[in-house]
């Protein structure tokens, strides 16, 4: 159902599957079966979430995966109750996204200028890439090379459930793109074809989302960026964050980013508020002692 009627994502379908056999497996152990489970084994299960020690969101995220099931056994007649509708979600808070100020983004994408070959020319308009739309990283990677071959100021990008969506193409990341197209065929077998922008003789077919993130790490620290800070998704929040900081809406932004639910794109307007109460709290005379550390007239 959800692969067939809401066209979702293979790394979503693992997802489910994932959260989905962990519940049956636990409940296989108390001998119970996943599709007759009552809401009190599901509370149980709940309970051994908690005593594993999962961070909450994990929790939710297993709970939710739960509702959609019996929610889908339900619709589909084959139960006449949801076990989950009576139990109550673990209390998340809202952690804020790592950030990358300007000032560091300037100095990775410099130090990406600097490197030689096509290795270096591909994470240059990669990273370019990222900075300049704020794709997730599953749409990077898996970028069709058609799309870059004509020359236009909008990349068209299907997302999550198939859906598209435009976003602008800056000069930086176009001439970064046009050097990198010219040494692709690097990436290539002989005589082979690609039809991805950045291809790999991996199974995959493409660079894959986790050397990526890993190359990034590694440029980072040349940088002088801690890697634990830095991946491909926080380079989509400095970009998401960045426009803010210049005067982009919300709107626009969340038509950007792909966000379903503009309340996803909301939380950046709490980076911003969280930023600016440090600016305050660090550099404000009155912030640490009460008193003004001002000389006297």
């Amino acid at each position: 159902m959800l692969a067939a009627e809401r066209n979702a994502a293979a790394n979503t379908l693992s997802a489910y599957r994932r959260d989905l056999e962990d519940a049956a497996a636990f409940l296989k152990s108390k001998r119970r079966d996943l599709a007759s489970a009552t809401p009190d084994n599901l509370r149980a299960y709940l309970g051994h979430l908690t005593d594993q020690d999962l961070a909450p969101r994990t929790q939710a995220r297993r709970l939710s995966a739960l509702r959609q099931f019996y929610r889908f056994l339900v619709e589909d007649g084959r139960r006449k109750d949801d076990p989950t509708a009576s139990l109550d979600a673990p209390k998340l808070g809202r952690p804020l996204p790592k950030l990358l100020s300007e000032a560091e983004m300037e100095a990775l994408i410099e130090i990406c200028r600097g490197l030689d070959g096509a290795e270096g020319a591909r994470l240059l308009a990669m990273i370019e890439l990222l900075y300049a739309t704020g794709l997730r990283v599953s749409e990077l990677v898996k970028m069709p090379v058609a799309v870059m071959l004509r020359d236009q100021p909008f990349l068209t990008v299907r997302g999550k459930g198939g859906k598209e969506r435009l976003v602008p193409l800056n000069p930086p990341a176009k001439a970064a793109l046009a050097i990198y197209l010219d040494l692709r065929p690097r990436f290539l077998a002989k005589g082979t074809t690609s039809p991805f922008l950045f291809p790999s003789r991996g199974k995959e077919g493409h660079l894959t989302r986790q050397r990526f993130g890993q190359m990034l790490k590694e440029i980072g620290l040349k940088a002088g960026i801690d890697p634990a800070r830095i991946s491909p998704h926080v380079l989509r929040h400095a970009f998401a964050t960045h426009l803010l900081d210049h005067g982009a809406d919300l709107r626009s932004l969340q038509k950007m980013l792909g966000h379903a639910d503009i309340a996803t794109t909301q939380i950046y307007t709490h980076v911003q508020q969280e930023r600016l109460k440090s600016l305050v709290e660090t550099h404000h005379p009155l912030s640490k002692t009460g008193k003004s550390t001002r000389p006297k007239r």
